[in-house]
């Protein structure tokens, strides 16, 4: 009678085992399916690019992870001033941070006063400028509001 009995045990605590393996190998899967949508979800910070060197304040805002600053019309941010060049500078959201890099501009690209020669992270308050063109950055929030 004891052969049975342990048979039918070792049974149940086989299928127990294999039930807590399946619950526990569903809430791994739920879970990384939850991580990759709040990883999709996620937006980068709002920039804002607010004009100086004009006499009308201009701040036109951002949500994209790369923004284009340049002459050209195809630009994200298209300037008409002849002191840039047609694709002049890059903001671009990598590693959880905005960084900004000159395209090989002709006459170069300055974050506060200093001449950009690599991809650089920027802040919020920062000075940027293009050829002429000035630039203060506010990174996620929204200016005047």
């Amino acid at each position: 009678m004891s052969g049975p009995i342990l048979l039918i045990l070792r049974l149940l605590l086989t299928i127990s085992l294999y039930a807590f393996l399946g619950l526990a190998l569903y809430t791994l899967w739920r879970d990384l399916q939850n991580q990759a949508r709040l990883q999709a979800a996620r937006q980068p910070p709002q920039v804002s690019l607010a004009r100086l060197d004009t006499s009308s304040a201009i701040v036109r805002r951002f949500t994209s992870t790369e923004i284009v600053i340049g002459r050209d019309l195809a630009c994200n941010y298209p300037l008409e001033d002849t002191t840039v060049s047609a694709q002049h500078t890059r903001l671009a959201f990598r590693q959880g941070q905005w960084w900004v890099e000159d395209l090989h501009s002709t006459n170069g690209t300055f974050l506060n006063q200093e001449i950009i020669t690599a991809p650089i992270v920027i802040a919020s308050g920062d000075e940027l400028r293009c050829g002429q063109a000035r630039f203060r950055i506010t990174l996620g929030e929204a200016v005047g509001e």
